[in-house]
């Protein structure tokens, strides 16, 4: 079980979504990158944990509370895709990096950036609660136990390698085209989800 909950957590989390590129773009310019893959986890952590222990239902059963929360997010992540566009078209020169003098934003600033992007993507409650809980739904108690564990492992492992990771391709990022298309690719990602969440609303009040 334990390997099972490592392999199902993996397979959700690596895919490319706004929360990975958040942490991505934070590892490269090395902003908070603890913290920022801290919280990651530790919202993981929260989410897996009630999915796991059968609290996902409330999430998957009530209309009004996911629709509400999808379009919440798409808004944010319209916003946030806006701003990457904007910075990716400007050529932002305040995000090169040139290996010497690195400045990070402040670190309440970063908290509630990482906070907003991961707890604001309803995507991330489907992956977490809904769809690892459903699938340890059916296991006996210890085995859940041994099936969370590995996914947070696997959760741990994903995001801290990524934000410090990152700074592998730092060579590569201190070209400004590279910075700009970085911008322009997460704010297609962004922009994407959230066109996906207010599809997800609608096809949950009126495509009924």
């Amino acid at each position: 079980m334990f390997v099972k909950g490592a392999l199902v957590s993996a397979s959700l989390i690596m895919a490319i979504g706004g929360q990975n590129a958040f942490v991505l773009k934070n590892g490269l310019k090395k902003n908070n990158v603890f913290a920022v893959s801290l919280i990651c986890f530790l919202c993981d952590f929260l989410l897996m944990t009630i999915g796991v222990l059968g609290l996902g239902s409330i999430l998957a059963t009530n209309k009004w509370l996911s629709g509400g929360l999808a379009i919440f997010g798409a808004a944010f992540l319209g916003v946030y895709g806006f701003n990457s566009f904007k910075s990716s078209f400007a050529g932002n020169d305040s995000l090169l990096i040139d290996g010497q003098n690195q400045v990070s934003d402040k670190l309440k600033t970063t908290v509630l950036a990482t906070l907003a992007v991961t707890l604001l993507n309803p995507h991330v409650y489907l992956d977490t609660v809904v769809i690892v809980g459903g699938i340890a739904g059916t296991l006996a108690f210890e085995q859940k136990l041994q099936f969370l564990a590995g996914a947070l492992l696997a959760s741990f492992v994903w995001f801290f390698g990524l934000g410090f990771g990152a700074r592998f391709l730092l060579p590569l990022f201190q070209k400004p085209k590279a910075w700009r298309i970085l911008e322009f690719v997460i704010g297609c990602i962004m922009w994407w989800i959230a066109f996906g969440l207010l599809a997800f609303a609608y096809r949950l009040f009126i495509g009924q």
